[in-house]
C-alpha cells in the first residue's frame, strides 16, 4: 500500500542515486516514486519546474483538498518516516528546530547542487 508519493528529478545523477537507495530501503512498498523529469511525470500536481527545483512529496495520498504538498526538508522527513530504518530521523524532524536546521542544510545543498551534478555526470562517463 502506498502511503507517500515522491516526485524526483530523474535526470539528476544525485537524485537517481538517492532514489535508488530509498527504493531499496522501502521494503514495505510504502512509497510511490515519480520521475518528474520524464513524460510519465506529466501528471505533476504542480508546475514541473517547481517539482524539479525542490524535493516534493504528498503524504497519505491527500493533496489540494485542504492538504498541502510538502517540499524541501519536510518532504525528506516524510519520506524518512515511511522507511522503518530512517523513521527515527523523520520523527525527530517533527521538532520545529530540527526541521529548521535540516531546511537550512537543504537550502545550502541546493546552491551547490549544479556543481555536484556536473561532477557526478563526469564521473559517470
Amino acid at each position: 500500500m502506498t502511503d507517500l508519493t515522491v516526485w524526483h528529478d530523474g535526470s539528476c545523477p544525485l537524485c537517481r542515486s538517492e532514489i535508488a537507495l530509498m527504493r531499496r530501503l522501502d521494503r514495505r512498498g510504502a512509497i510511490r516514486f515519480v520521475d518528474a523529469s520524464s513524460d510519465h511525470g506529466s501528471a505533476c500536481p504542480i508546475d514541473r519546474a517547481e517539482l524539479l527545483a525542490r524535493f516534493h512529496v504528498r503524504e497519505d495520498g491527500v493533496m489540494l483538498d485542504g492538504a498541502v504538498m510538502l517540499d524541501g526538508a519536510a518532504a525528506f522527513a516524510a519520506m524518512w518516516r515511511a522507511i522503518p530504518l530512517l523513521r527515527p530521523i523523520g520523527l525527530a524532524a517533527r521538532n520545529a528546530s530540527v526541521l529548521a536546521a535540516l531546511e537550512w542544510l537543504y537550502a545550502r545543498f541546493l546552491t551547490i547542487r549544479p556543481i555536484l551534478q556536473r561532477i557526478a555526470r563526469r564521473v559517470a562517463t
